[in-house]
């Protein structure tokens, strides 16, 4: 059950609407990436709020943004090269592309709200440093623009492996994937509230009250401030506020249906994700014949189970979705989506947005 949980992402398509073409410069501040910097006094600025509300800063995560605004959120898995069967070699006559064609590609397609990545699921050791790479070009190419504000149109959102079997080992996967300079972390598998609770901890910094360590690797320059301004910022929303961190939690199986609403109370969870691609698999079996066959009622009803209890505690739903039904699941109520990189991910994106007026 790993990145079936969501989707597979699709052979690597740029093109459709919204995208820059590839030759064209992202805006780009003078000094080098991987020097921290200050963040601009219009950064520092705050803006007024209609209806005389408290005036607020301008957000770094624009997903955060939007989900306080209760706005429809679009995203997309980042392009990457193929691999062979089980994240094994790639085929011998696969076109590879560097880091940088990539990160170009995903930094040119501006209609989505976020660049997500999945690789991580099966284990942060094996597929950390090849998205590291990833995360350097694009911070190379303009992952973050300094004016008016710091803001990255783009964040990063990442899987992490199953959190319950080893919560020490959680803590340093999460760590080390944090200070790549993600944005937010998406927990798999989660089967207990109190398994969420562990992964949240491991997201805050000790000093917050979590059990994150205080090594903060090249994050801090990725989002262009000093290591201070970084440890104040990097902290997890809604529980704070004013962190720029985001979690997302699936719930993929049985046993975690079962707990799904005290899973959904959880103070600190962002987005709460039905594991759909992995409960398909859950919810089907194998006939006489040999053939695998769904149960389409139950399926669905799982997925409204976990639904529903985002409607109860008043949590955003988000789903893996498709041209084919992205309409139909924004009227049920999910407002947060990931669609699949290329041209079918990029359609879903395009009726999605239209719908939602933005």
């Amino acid at each position: 059950m790993r990145s079936r949980s969501l989707l597979i992402p699709a052979t690597l398509v740029v093109g459709l609407l919204n995208v820059v073409p590839i030759g064209q410069a992202q805006p780009r501040s003078s000094s080098p990436w991987w020097k921290p910097a200050v963040a601009p006094r219009a950064a520092m600025r705050r803006a007024p709020n209609a209806g005389g509300l408290p005036p607020q800063a301008a957000r770094l995560n624009p997903v955060i943004e939007l989900l306080e605004q209760k706005k429809p959120v679009f995203g997309v898995y980042n392009p990457s090269n193929p691999t062979g069967r089980g994240r094994g070699a790639p085929p011998a006559d696969a076109s590879m592309k560097p880091p940088g064609e990539l990160a170009r590609e995903a930094l040119a397609y501006r209609a989505a709200d976020f660049l997500f990545n999945g690789s991580m699921e099966g284990g942060v050791d094996r597929a950390l440093p090849g998205y590291a790479d990833f995360v350097k070009a694009t911070a190379e190419v303009g992952a973050l623009t300094r004016t008016p504000f710091l803001r990255l149109p783009h964040p990063l959102i990442v899987k992490t492996p199953k959190i319950a079997p080893d919560t020490t080992k959680a803590i340093d996967n999460i760590s080390r994937e944090l200070n790549l300079g993600v944005s937010g972390i998406m927990f798999v598998e989660v089967e207990s509230a109190d398994e969420v609770r562990q992964g949240l901890a491991a997201m805050r910094f000790k000093s917050k009250g979590g059990t994150r360590p205080d090594e903060v690797g090249m994050a801090p320059a990725y989002w262009g401030m000093s290591e201070q301004a970084y440890k104040q910022k990097a902290d997890l929303w809604p529980l704070n506020p004013d962190g720029e961190l985001l979690n997302w939690t699936i719930v993929e199986s049985r046993e975690g249906l079962a707990h799904v609403r005290e899973i959904a109370a959880v103070k600190g969870i962002g987005v709460l994700w039905p594991g759909a691609g992995t409960l398909r698999g859950v919810f089907s079996s194998t006939n006489p014949a040999g053939e695998r066959v769904l149960d389409t009622a139950g399926w669905e009803q799982a997925i409204q189970q976990v639904l529903s209890a985002c409607k109860e505690v008043n949590l955003p739903c988000g789903f893996p979705a498709t041209p084919d039904d992205i309409e139909r699941r924004m009227k049920q109520g999910f407002s947060v989506f990931i669609m699949n990189w290329g041209d079918a991910g990029f359609k879903a994106v395009e009726i999605g947005r239209n719908a939602s007026g933005r």
